[in-house]
């Protein structure tokens, strides 16, 4: 369980650092018009990204009964 937790921590990590890589190259695309397709693919992965994180997010997180 521990080491699950561990993999899990660890590519939860490894998202996020790539959708922060995303935000600063999708920055420097916006500025110039050259490749209007490949912005368009950047932005999607970058949502991908961000589900994948909400997704790890509730795995590592316990149900709190209220």
């Amino acid at each position: 369980m521990l080491a699950d937790r561990d993999s899990l921590l660890r590519r939860l990590h490894e998202l996020r650092s790539e959708h922060r890589d995303l935000d600063t190259v999708i920055a420097h695309m916006e500025g110039s018009l050259l490749d209007q397709l490949q912005l368009q693919r950047l932005k999607k992965r970058k949502l991908k990204l961000k589900d994948e994180i909400a997704w790890l997010e509730s795995r590592l997180l316990p149900d709190i009964i209220a």
